[in-house]
């Protein structure tokens, strides 16, 4: 039986207009009224995922967040920290470098400054507008070692990020966790780091294994979660990589797709019809 439900965000949870539709909401307020435990895990920080925690009434300090795609995990209500993992500012200097070899911007989410960019470009903007948060113009070659950066990101149009990939020094995924959360989003994460190490440092806090666990997603940086899960849930809009080690598709983003899932993979298990 599912105890513990952990979505992602964008292409999961929330349509196309970064909405949570009514069914949806209905299908999560009826989940946790079972004393089913509902998080949101994603790749955004808390000032991007607030609203949307105040909308699902997930604020007290019963519930829980997974931020910074896994790399932060905290009590919503006092913010108590349960697991973090960060990077450096030496890591933001020699990706910066790595970044212009390469052809893209670079940005980072630094623990003192905020959302930093070496050079302003649309793809931060985007960034900025999605979380709610200002952005700061910081040469990264001036990063102290000990700044702590909680994920750095490659950023660019589609097909100049593809190329970059193409090219990344196989030595950085040694070295770091590294997801595609957006066609045009790369990230760097602390190499301890990912939405599956976060969910499961979740679920030992709650007593739970993974055949408890349902997390559902449709992008590269879900892919550590899904796998972790006793039920893996990817929508009808993810990749193709990410459908392929589903449990089950549900319909996309723009169909009600989590609350679907739930109503048939959680609900209909506590309240069978007859």
């Amino acid at each position: 039986m599912i105890k513990l439900i952990a979505l992602d965000m964008d292409g999961t949870l929330l349509n196309d207009e970064k909405k949570i539709t009514p069914r949806t909401y209905q299908a999560i307020q009826q989940a946790k009224q079972a004393g089913v435990k509902v998080v949101l895990a994603s790749g955004r920080p808390l000032e991007g995922l607030r609203p949307y925690l105040e909308q699902l009434e997930l604020t007290s300090d019963q519930d829980f967040v997974i931020s910074y795609n896994g790399s932060l995990v905290q009590r919503v209500g006092s913010g108590e920290i349960i697991h973090k993992t960060t990077l450096n500012g030496s890591d933001g200097t020699q990706l910066a470098k790595v970044a212009e070899q390469l052809g893209v911007f670079i940005h980072a989410f630094s623990a003192e400054h905020g959302l930093i960019t070496q050079q302003h470009n649309p793809w931060t903007d985007i960034e900025s507008s999605i979380n709610g948060m200002d952005v700061s113009e910081v040469n990264f070659a001036s990063l102290q070692a000990n700044d702590a950066l909680t994920k750095i990101m490659f950023v660019a149009e589609e097909s100049i990020l593809d190329k970059a990939i193409a090219n990344l020094p196989a030595e950085l995924r040694e070295q770091y966790t590294v997801v595609r959360s957006a066609p045009f989003f790369l990230e760097f994460l602390h190499r301890d780091s990912n939405k599956g190490v976060g969910v499961e440092q979740l679920a030992n806090i709650l007593g739970l294994n993974a055949s408890q666990v349902m997390c559902a997603g449709d992008a590269d940086n879900d892919r550590h979660m899904l796998q972790y899960a006793g039920l893996a849930v990817a929508m009808a809009n993810a990749d193709p990589e990410i459908k392929a080690m589903a449990n089950y598709i549900a319909p996309s983003n723009k169909e009600d797709g989590v609350a679907v899932a739930i109503e048939e993979n959680v609900l209909n298990t506590l309240c069978p019809t007859s």
